[in-house]
């Protein structure tokens, strides 16, 4: 027999499609052949797995049919399988998956929307944390003040698409009746992702606004964040961004840049 870490490893690899050759010569037949044996846990696992990414990505599943996600999710986990135990965690690479899969690439919003509810998901998900008030910078340096970095809220999380995202999700994740056809030349969104409650709050932002929290959400610095929103905006208000960000109980953290 197989040492326990191999004998693991090939029934891993015979679960996800892979060679099947050495878990094979170890499973007893006991009145079934040994293939038969290895499908049932096979078909479970695969389902399971399925199972867990259209309760992520229900809009995806809608746009392409149950059929063809079926088949997406299938070469997914076979080269992507899941890394951990928490179940609940898994998907997280799927959109970079849908986004370099070739039966995907129309339409071209598909990995898009997969990001979105991802950002959804994360957001439902995320650990609860205490909102700072303003006047805990007051122990930062007026010098110190462009090497600050703001530590934002898991929950908060940051999406830009060339497509109106958030109207195809909306749309796509009603169960019943006809799906409304979505312009995709109607414009783009920038999106802030983040949770009410129980429940997932998209809200769109404008080009500054956007790029000042994408650019602190990503962990620069003020500096940065602010260079970006100027650009996007020459007269962008920096203090009254600030002031807003904190009122939506945003940041939780703060740490000065080496």
């Amino acid at each position: 027999m197989l040492p326990l870490a191999e004998l693991q490893a090939a029934f891993a690899r015979a679960l996800l499609d892979r060679d099947a050759a050495a878990i094979l010569a170890e499973i007893a037949a006991d009145g079934w052949r040994a293939e038969a044996r290895l499908a049932i846990y096979r078909n479970n696992v695969q389902t399971a797995l399925t199972e867990t990414l259209r309760g992520t990505f229900p809009a995806v599943c809608r746009l392409v049919g149950d059929g063809f996600f079926a088949y997406a999710a299938h070469e997914f986990l076979c080269e992507q399988p899941p890394g951990e135990a928490c179940l609940d965690r898994y998907g997280a690479r799927f959109a970079d998956f849908l986004a370099g899969f070739p039966p995907c690439r129309d339409p071209p919003s598909l990995a898009v929307v997969a990001r979105l509810e991802w950002l959804i998901k994360a957001a439902a998900g995320a650990a609860d944390a205490v909102p700072l008030a303003p006047a805990a910078l007051a122990a930062v340096a007026a010098d110190d003040t462009p090497r600050l970095i703001l530590g934002l809220h898991p929950a908060f999380g940051y999406l830009g698409s060339p497509w109106p995202i958030d109207r195809i999700w909306r749309v796509n994740i009603v169960q019943e009746g006809e799906v409304p056809e979505v312009d995709l030349g109607a414009g783009g969104v920038r999106l802030e992702i983040s949770r009410r409650g129980a429940d997932a709050v998209l809200r769109p932002l404008g080009e500054a606004v956007f790029a000042l929290r994408h650019t602190l959400a990503a962990g620069d610095t003020l500096e940065a964040a602010t260079a970006r929103a100027v650009a996007a905006d020459r007269h962008f208000d920096l203090a009254a961004a600030l002031a807003e960000l904190f009122g939506d109980g945003a940041v939780i953290s703060w740490t000065l840049a080496a």
